[in-house]
């Protein structure tokens, strides 16, 4: 995987940069910004500011770009004050219009141009699968994430958000376009080199820093989050703090990827079945349900079986304004070393009416064609 690169004499991967958590490089980040502007053909930018979350910049991008109406829907969010920061730090000048199809979007558009052209449809889909196709997906989601929390407090912020230079989460292409991806290297180099040399600036920036936005005359720079927790899955996942956390507060809960309520971690330690009952959320119900274990809820919530036969016994647990959980108990046939017997709740679709036939289901196949000579 064309994965590797190099910052500050380190060798790290590109997952490790879309990754990386704590203070960002400011100086090395700024350059890069001023090399992508020069290398797009426009003046460097008059200010380069400065703010701790993605949250925080879509504010100050949405001061400096949406005139009068976008500042009055701030100021009702209850963010004018941090909007009437970003403006009095610029000045009286207009920000300018967004330059992000200069310094972003040009150059990566000729880049995979090139390498699709030098490639060919096959090599050029081997070698975004041993490299942004492995990345894309978790990189995507946090994305995704970020997006959905910030546009929880306006609209105009979400669409805001569509503007941004991503930073360290361009990882999941820039590792196989950038200049120092190996499987592209050679067919870089006849690339021309204002068009190298732009890739090579968004590398630097995503090495160094979180989010951008750039403006004719401002730039924009966010910090990396201080902390990031995902599961096995590349999720974001922690029961007991928010999953992404940055300097200035904004934060994202979640429960292996699905966002929860900022105390959600709390509740999962003390749940019984009244609480999983008395919850509204189906979602987060379910997820309850996971958690405290079907078995332990088929206990204490007084459930009863509703069929057995030679294979198991199945259950029905009703939940409000939500499927019933259908489950088939089973033993297992093998024994355990010390010679007891597991038991497991596998869960079935709702229309399972016997306990046969739901194990039949687990198997693929239909209660008929459900005749195992030795079950295991």
């Amino acid at each position: 995987m064309t994965t590797d690169l190099t910052t500050a004499g380190v060798t790290v991967t590109w997952r490790e940069a879309a990754l990386a958590t704590g203070p960002a490089d400011r100086a090395a980040a700024e350059d890069g910004v001023r090399r992508a502007y020069r290398d797009a053909g426009l003046a460097e930018p008059e200010h380069i500011l400065w703010f701790d979350s993605p949250a925080a910049g879509a504010v100050a991008a949405a001061a400096l770009s949406g005139g009068p109406e976008a500042r009055a829907a701030l100021a009702a969010a209850g963010l004018g004050r941090a909007a009437d920061q970003v403006l009095a730090q610029v000045g009286t000048a207009p920000a300018g219009r967004s330059v992000r199809d200069s310094v972003r979007t040009g150059p990566w558009e000729r880049a995979r141009r090139a390498v699709h052209e030098a490639l060919g449809p096959a090599g050029w889909s081997g070698a975004w699968a041993s490299s942004g196709g492995e990345l894309w997906p978790p990189v995507n989601r946090l994305v995704l994430e970020i997006r959905r929390a910030i546009a929880e407090t306006d609209e105009l912020l979400r669409r805001v958000t569509l503007d941004a230079v991503l930073g360290q989460h361009d990882a999941a292409w820039l590792c196989v376009f950038a200049p120092d991806a190996g499987v592209v290297r050679e067919i870089l180099s006849g690339v021309a080199e204002t068009e190298r040399s732009a890739l090579g600036a968004l590398c630097q920036v995503a090495r160094a820093a979180g989010w951008w936005w750039p403006f004719e005359r401002v730039a924009l720079l966010c910090e990396r989050p201080v902390e990031l927790h995902l599961d096995d899955l590349g999720r974001l996942h922690r029961a007991d703090g928010p999953a992404m956390l940055f300097a200035d507060g904004f934060a994202l809960q979640a429960w292996h990827g699905m966002p929860v309520p900022a105390d959600f971690g709390a509740t999962m330690a003390t749940l019984d079945a009244g609480r999983i009952r008395s919850e509204s959320n189906a979602e987060l119900r379910r997820v309850m349900l996971e958690h405290f274990g079907y078995d332990r809820y088929l206990a204490d919530s007084g459930a009863s079986p509703i069929h057995a036969d030679e294979t198991g016994v199945l259950w029905r647990i009703a939940l409000p304004d939500d499927e019933d959980v259908i489950m088939v108990e089973v033993v297992n046939s093998t024994p355990e070393p010390d010679g007891t017997r597991r038991t497991y709740f596998l869960r079935v679709p709702p229309w399972v009416v016997r306990a046969r036939q739901g194990v039949a289901w687990t198997f693929g196949v239909t209660e008929e064609e459900y005749r195992p000579e030795r079950e295991t």
